[in-house]
């Protein structure tokens, strides 16, 4: 589905186009074509592929999707792919956005994403000194808008991580603490997996030699590359909390059942006392003592609950009850 057409040039809006207009604008000098599709089919990357010229490698990719985060040269023409994060309701959604840059146009495709790129075009008509310098500051607002956007994600994990923390020395808990996080580390290994292989491209866009379309762009890109490294350590940061908490709870359950063998312990003991009396002297032997004595059943009950009694209180003292 198109989103939006429209031409620039020297960084001021010429008109919205039609995509039958496309090859007018494209070639004319300083002026840029910046093309937005959602969830486009088949038929409509056809139609951008023969517009813009793109590779059929690069359009094959776009077409199947689920890609890992990338960027691949196909002679002037960049072919990125970054994943977009979101959390919906307390899960992860992840979408994509195939970007194609040339010399003279821009092409992003978003997947599977409620996210929009709205507010990067407005962006980008508000600084149109930047603007006029071409199809890589067009690159670098679709990349610095979908990098920003993992700083949320990041949040709203450490704010559970640390809600899950304050849950773990409550009794009981153990086991949907280590659901919790569990979950959550999966989450946090579906960013890692958008961010790491995203810092590594990157750094092929600034330092050394770049691609022509982001020669003027490198101090812009190194600043994308710098919000990665700082996203990338916090997700470090955080999978190493999580696998701390999660030792920290199988230590819980390991104290709450050796407190619970105490317990049964201490009981198993205490009503042994009373079955091995009861067992002596239930055995109806003719000579046995106090056999025939009119006090001999209330002294041994007696006897065995102030033995119990007494097993009691030890265990009590001793922290086993």
């Amino acid at each position: 589905m198109l989103i939006n057409c429209v031409a620039y040039r020297q960084g001021e809006k010429l008109a919205d186009l039609p995509i039958q207009k496309i090859s007018d604008y494209i070639g004319r000098p300083d002026t840029v074509v910046w093309v937005a599709l959602k969830d486009a089919t088949h038929d409509e990357l056809a139609e951008m592929q023969t517009e813009f010229g793109l590779h059929d490698l690069a359009v094959e990719d776009a077409q199947h999707g689920h890609q890992r985060p990338k960027i691949e040269e196909y002679g002037d023409c960049l072919f990125v792919v970054m994943q977009l994060l979101t959390i919906v309701n307390g899960e992860l959604e992840v979408g994509e956005v195939d970007v194609f840059v040339g010399r003279d146009f821009v092409l992003s495709v978003r997947n599977r994403s409620s996210q929009t790129f709205l507010g990067v075009r407005d962006r980008c008509e508000r600084e149109p000194e930047l603007l006029k310098l071409g199809s890589g500051f067009i690159l670098y607002a679709l990349m610095d808008a979908v990098v920003d956007r993992y700083f949320p994600v990041i949040d709203a994990f450490e704010t559970e991580l640390e809600e899950i923390e304050d849950q773990i020395f409550t009794k009981g808990a153990a086991r949907q603490n280590i659901e919790r996080l569990y979950d959550l580390k999966r989450k946090v290994m579906q960013l890692k997996h958008a961010v790491a292989p995203l810092m590594e491209a990157v750094s092929k866009l600034h330092g050394g030699r770049v691609p022509r379309v982001c020669g003027s762009m490198q101090e812009y890109f190194r600043d994308v590359s710098d919000h990665l490294v700082r996203i990338n350590a916090s997700i470090d940061s955080i999978r190493d909390t999580i696998g701390t908490a999660i030792q920290v709870n199988l230590a819980m359950v390991t104290i709450e059942e050796s407190e619970v063998n105490k317990r049964l312990a201490a009981w198993a003991g205490i009503f042994a006392v009373a079955t091995a009396f009861a067992g002596i002297w239930g055995m109806n032997f003719e000579f046995m003592p106090e056999l025939k004595w009119q006090y001999g059943y209330p002294a041994a009950l007696l006897v065995m609950g102030g033995i119990c009694g007494l097993l009691y209180w030890r265990f009590k003292k001793s922290g086993w009850l």
